[in-house]
């Protein structure tokens, strides 16, 4: 059986709805990567409906080092918590991807502090730990070391949730774009063997990011929700109570502001608007799908809220980017859809 060099989907000709349809015989890729690759059309989602625990088990019952890829700008979606516990004795290499995303003035020795602080907060170790971006190849050359360090003759399984950058660093590796790379969730869609360099690796099913804001918007939307250049910080400086509308996707109320400061690191075509907590609930009624989009395509809401202890914290939304406030305040209180999760940390910046 013949499978797609971008998906891993097994070629057929049978039902054009089904996954690896081609019409063509003796085609390398299904139509659905094709039209991925030269039209950045989707023609079926695939976000959901691959069951990452059939991804891990799998991966767990194989010999193998295990290349884990984690998404920069949404670190906190792409973490696997108890994955040692899934993966025993496993060697694992972390490739953060996407540091051309984050800000230049942010350290590659400040994100390697802060990596390995969230990983241990998370009771996770790795053998090593590696940055890459997409300009110039970042990080290429040191993955293919790490990979000759650690291997010992097996082959390479190549991991992590959907959307994080898997293709694309294989792509990297191998030198030429042959496998599809997309911004839609689901891309991979079997496990597809590949060789680079005469080492074996095994391209997988990204694992759903099932609390992400990612997956509760139309799948044309994310390009205004995903960053396609290097984050451009948003500072607004506070006095009072302050409210944000992150378009209509979520909304942040800061209590009792006094000299402090909220910066975002979101996708500069998202569109933030300020006004007063004392106003918020009557503008969001009256702009909400209109001024205030995208929305979710569900319109169920539910709030968190906590003290503010930390001087300086994120406030993360899986998918979404991250708010930094610094200063005097209060309470955080944040609206977002009733799946997406909310992570409070130290400050990444």
């Amino acid at each position: 059986m013949k499978k797609c060099k971008g998906c891993g989907a097994i070629l057929q000709s049978k039902d054009p709805n089904a996954p690896g349809y081609t019409p063509k015989e003796n085609s390398d890729y299904c139509q659905r990567c094709f039209r991925l690759i030269h039209y950045d059309d989707l023609m079926i989602s695939m976000r959901k409906g691959i069951d990452p625990d059939v991804v891990i088990d799998r991966i767990s019952q194989s010999d193998a080092l295990i290349l884990w890829v984690v998404d920069l700008f949404d670190f906190e979606a792409g973490i696997i918590p108890g994955l040692n516990r899934h993966l025993i004795g496993k060697d694992i290499i972390m490739v953060c991807t996407k540091r051309d995303i984050l800000p230049d003035t942010l350290s590659e020795e400040k994100i390697a502090r802060f990596v390995f602080s969230r990983l241990k907060e998370n009771g996770i170790s790795i053998k090593s730990l590696i940055l890459t971006s997409k300009l110039e190849r970042m990080g290429v050359e040191e993955v293919k070391q790490a990979v000759q360090l650690y291997r010992k003759n097996r082959e390479v399984i190549v991991m992590g949730k959907a959307n994080s950058g898997k293709s694309t660093l294989l792509n990297n590796l191998l030198g030429e774009n042959t496998l599809t790379m997309s911004r839609y969730p689901g891309t991979t869609l079997d496990f597809n063997e590949l060789e680079i360099d005469g080492v074996p690796y095994v391209d997988t099913p990204g694992i759903e990011i099932s609390h992400s804001i990612l997956m509760e918007v139309k799948e044309d939307e994310l390009k205004e929700i995903l960053p396609a250049r290097t984050l451009k910080p948003q500072v607004y400086q506070l006095r009072y109570d302050q409210s944000f509308a992150i378009g209509g996707l979520v909304r942040l109320d800061l209590m009792k502001c006094d000299h402090a400061s909220c910066v975002f690191y979101m996708s500069d075509s998202l569109k933030i608007h300020r006004g007063k907590v004392s106003g918020a609930d009557a503008l969001w009624k009256k702009h909400y799908g209109t001024l205030f989009q995208p929305v979710p395509v569900t319109n169920q809401f539910k709030k968190y809220t906590i003290r503010k202890e930390m001087d300086k914290m994120d406030i993360v939304i899986d998918g979404l980017g991250w708010a930094c406030v610094h200063g005097q305040m209060s309470t955080i209180t944040v609206y977002v859809p009733e799946n997406v999760n909310v992570t409070f940390r130290k400050a990444m910046l």
